[in-house]
């Protein structure tokens, strides 16, 4: 549902309120706008969404113990093999990589569940919601993916108030580099990894669209570097 985004700096001004209430660091007055005044904003479709959820779900399964060719079949019976991007393929099927920014994926796949409405709150001071787990894949017990998807019950949030979060996660983001940085404490219960997770998921699940905008991203080429 493509709708028209909202003002850009009213939603920046929400954003350092909200710093300001967590007494965090505000960035500088010329930290750029996530978007321009007549853009457009868009959710990706919910179906690729629901599939970026399954695939990081996995992931998630082969950092705890499960073997690779359980990972395997399990993908060629949910029909995801192609949803899977390179750098996880190679740690699906022979462990390279970083196991630990793996692991980290959990708060990505947080952030993807409240956009699909699976999750209520992404509150940057709380963890993940230990309920999650429920509404995901059970890969252990031989769920497949459109198994799965005709279980749940989705109902994707609004573009309009995705894109504020995404604002504040981006806002967010800098804030938690900063503190850490300062040898600050955080003011909740997550620290900057998975502040910027949750930016990584939002950056990719909301399509904005306008003269200074790209073609969406896939998930290898989110662009967190600012």
């Amino acid at each position: 549902m493509t709708v028209a985004a909202p003002d850009p700096r009213e939603v920046r001004e929400a954003s350092l309120d909200e710093l300001s209430r967590l007494g965090l660091p505000l960035p500088p007055a010329q930290f750029p706008l996530v978007w321009e005044p007549g853009d457009e904003i868009d959710l990706r479709p919910t179906a690729e969404i629901e599939a970026r959820i399954a695939v990081l779900h996995l992931i998630l399964a082969r950092c705890f113990g499960m073997p690779p060719q359980a990972a395997m079949s399990w993908l060629l019976g949910s029909h995801l093999v192609e949803m899977v991007t390179p750098p996880e393929w190679q740690f699906v099927m022979g462990g390279k990589g970083d196991h630990r920014s793996f692991v980290l994926h959990h708060d990505a796949l947080f952030a993807l569940a409240w956009v699909l409405g699976l999750s209520k709150q992404l509150d940057p001071t709380l963890a993940v919601d230990e309920r999650l787990v429920e509404r995901l894949p059970h890969i252990a017990g031989g769920e497949t993916f459109p198994h799965w998807r005709s279980r749940i019950l989705t109902a994707p949030q609004h573009p309009a108030d995705a894109a504020a979060l995404l604002d504040l996660h981006y806002c967010l983001d800098w804030a938690y580099l900063e503190t850490e940085r300062d040898g600050r404490r955080a003011p909740g219960l997550v620290d900057a990894n998975a502040i910027g997770q949750r930016r990584w998921a939002l950056e990719w699940a909301v399509i904005l669209r306008g003269p200074y905008h790209d073609e969406p991203p896939g998930w290898e080429e989110v662009d967190l570097s600012t």
